[in-house]
Parts: C-alpha cells; structure tokens; sequence
C-alpha cells in the first residue's frame, strides 16, 4: 500500500524531490553501453544541479571511459533513495538521469560532467517525467541534508512523540496499527508509515508553516501536537 499524495497540500515538486534525491545520496550506479559500475563517493552536485563523476583510477571504469569517443558517449545515472529507519518497503524513490558523459575540463578525464537529456522520479505514486530546465531551475528541500538525523532522532528518541503524532489522525487511520515510524520529513510535513499484520499506509501530516531548518522542523513537530485538533491537515493512504 502506498501514500497518493493530495494536490491540496502543499508539497515537493517533482524537480525538487529529485534534487533532494541527488544531494543526499552517497553512492549511485552509472551505466555505459550496457555495463553498470556502482560508484560510493565519488560524484558532487554543483550549481544548477550539476553531476560531475570522478572515477576511481586503476579500475574496469576507467578503462572503459579511455575506450569511449572523445566527445563522449550516453550514459545512465540511477540513485535509490531509502529510508534512514527500519520499516517495512524502504526505498522511497528511484531517480533515473539519461546524457551525454564527457570529460568536465577538456583533455582530464579524472572528473566527468553529465549533461541531462532525460530526468526520471519513480516513487510509489507512480514515474514522472521531469524536464531538465526544471531540474536545473529547482532547489533541493532545505531539509535534504539533515533529514536522516531528524527522522532517527525521532525514531529512536521519541517513539512517544510518533505515537502521539499517529493519534492526530484520529478515526481515519483504519484500526489495527502494530507500528509507525517515521518514513520523511520536508519543509511542509513530516510522513509516518503506519504498519499492519499486513501492508501499511503512510500519513503526511502538514506542519503548522515551512520549516527552513532543523531546528524549525523540531519546533513544528511540537506546534503539530499543541495545535488545536481542528487545526491539523493530513493525508493517509
């Protein structure tokens, strides 16, 4: 069972999704002409969203790329993005980014720059097409970069405070809950994943206004459970 976002709430574009994907992710996989290398470490993301790969010397991928025309040769970059806590189904996103691999300085081919043709999100709503202008346009979530710390803090902190989270849904959360942890956190919400005997939902709880770091997002945690119950927005699935 997964969560369907509603367009009434406000949310992370789907450009943005991918841009928080990007700046969070340590390791990714990079296909070339049918051959995949898994890569841990060893890319930055720069101005506008641009990916620079700096292969390991000595290894089937450099010898590979030496191989490859001068100009360059297409390439696909595949990123999974998981969940920090331990619950059921933990990836959360698949981003797929298609171009043109080619040395990021003429003549060094220790750092490679990816330009975009194609931009792919694959989350458990569904695959969305993301333009690469947009992409390049959008920035990730201010949360991106601490969002793990925050999410286990509250796991493994404050399990009270993630079942009292739960009861804010009320009687729209079916019955029969023998989990929740928290599954995401962005500057509008954070995501509980309620778990069952069997499958789950997932319930995004709107916070009471942005919240641009992680202090803000642990106050807006609490506004969530001293606001007035009239007050609170949610989505479940």
């Amino acid at each position: 069972m997964s969560a369907v976002p509603s367009p009434a709430l406000p949310q992370q574009t789907a450009a943005e999704q991918v841009r928080s994907v990007l700046a969070r992710a340590l390791s990714l996989s990079l296909t070339l002409d049918g051959r995949t290398y898994d890569l841990l470490g060893a890319h930055t993301i720069g101005a506008r969203g641009r990916i620079t790969l700096h292969p390991p010397a000595d290894t089937p991928l450099t010898d590979h790329l030496a191989a490859s025309p001068a100009g360059g040769v297409e390439a696909r970059v595949d990123l999974t993005d998981i969940a920090p806590t331990a619950l059921r189904d933990r990836v959360r996103a698949r981003v797929a980014l298609t171009g043109r691999l080619a040395p990021a300085t003429p003549g060094d081919p220790g750092s490679l720059r990816l330009d975009l043709t194609r931009v792919t999100l694959r989350t458990g709503t569904g695959t969305t097409e993301v333009a690469p202008g947009a992409y390049t346009l959008a920035s990730p979530d201010p949360l991106a970069l601490e969002e793990a710390a925050l999410l286990t803090h509250l796991a493994d902190a404050h399990p009270d405070l993630v079942s009292d989270l739960v009861f804010l849904a009320g009687s729209r959360l079916p019955h029969g809950v023998v989990r929740a942890l928290p599954l995401a956190m962005d500057r509008h919400a954070v995501t509980l994943r309620c778990e069952y005997g069997e499958g789950h939902c997932d319930l995004r709880l709107l916070f009471p206004a942005e919240a641009r770091d992680a202090a803000a997002a642990g106050d807006m945690v609490r506004r969530l459970l001293t606001a007035p119950r009239c007050a609170h927005h949610h989505d479940h699935h």
